[in-house]
């Protein structure tokens, strides 16, 4: 059952509003193919992988019936490419929650699953690990040997947490968006709420307010929360607009590139501004009138 009527105003719409991917028997070149891409997609958290990063030995294997998507995705999470995007650059607890959302299709209920895995991990290895999450009689249920992980968290279905569903909005950041491009970094993040046994509330869409899925406020605490003064019965054109941006890059060695960021223009300068943005590789999160 899906989760809500407004899916698309959350950004869920992709995943409610379609059935998932299943390989089934007698497939066509164009079935396994779907299938194949579907994998990658979900397991590499939607990250962009290059024709020479494609793991083809694997693939020609799921192509023959000599492998299931099971083992297929049991093989890319075990890959180098997924150490390389995933393992060597996050904190632990961050690749656990990542390995629950690519290959269990849900955040962590509760904070002894993450330690579970910590454990494990620290003790037998990452593959080992791996094979916890595949090898167990939730990931059978939900998606067998024929069935590409899919994010369930979004569906309200039997053995399913409430929890899960509001935490899985904390790692989830639209279609659009990768696993490796948030705002967010490396950074955990579950483990506070995990730790306390809270559960935080859905964040909306950017776009919404400045709590939008891509907009964070600078951890200096130097981000504007009001306008400067204006004239009152100004018209559009004098008008202020508050700009939230994240990820801007800045000139100069070595580069940084700011988390977050808000800045206060008039409308003659808001198209220009916008161009500046665009071009040192920030993201507009929201635009207000200020």
């Amino acid at each position: 059952m899906a989760i809500t009527t407004a899916s698309a105003r959350l950004g869920t719409a992709a995943f409610t509003e379609q059935s998932p991917v299943e390989l089934r028997p007698n497939f066509s070149t164009g079935d396994v193919q779907a299938a194949i891409d579907a994998v990658y997609r979900q397991v590499l958290g939607n990250d962009y992988i290059m024709q020479s990063q494609r793991l083809t030995t694997l693939e020609s294997l799921v192509t023959n019936s000599a492998l299931t998507i099971r083992d297929f995705v049991r093989a890319v999470a075990k890959s180098d490419l997924y150490k390389e995007k995933f393992l060597y650059p996050n904190f632990q607890t961050r690749v656990i929650e990542l390995n629950f959302k690519h290959l269990l299709g849900r955040a962590p209920y509760d904070e002894s699953e993450v330690v579970e895995h910590l454990d494990r991990y620290q003790n037998e290895g990452f593959d080992a690990d791996i094979d916890s999450y595949i090898d167990t009689a939730e990931y059978e249920s939900s998606f067998g040997d024929r069935i590409v992980p899919y994010y369930r968290g979004f569906d309200t279905q039997t053995g399913q947490k409430t929890a899960g569903f509001t935490r899985m909005f904390s790692l989830y950041r639209g279609y659009a968006n990768s696993d490796r491009a948030q705002i967010a970094g490396s950074d955990s993040r579950l483990a506070a709420e995990l730790a306390q046994g809270s559960v935080s509330a859905v964040v909306p869409p950017s776009g919404t307010d400045s709590n939008g899925w891509a907009y964070r406020d600078a951890k200096q605490g130097n981000v504007p929360n009001r306008a400067f003064a204006r004239p009152t019965g100004t018209t559009e054109r004098g008008q202020l607009y508050r700009i939230e941006v994240s990820g801007q890059r800045f000139p100069g060695y070595p580069s940084i590139r700011r988390s977050s960021r808000a800045l206060v223009v008039p409308y003659e300068e808001l198209s220009q501004t916008l161009q500046r943005i665009n071009k040192s590789g920030g993201r507009v999160a929201n635009i207000t009138p200020a």
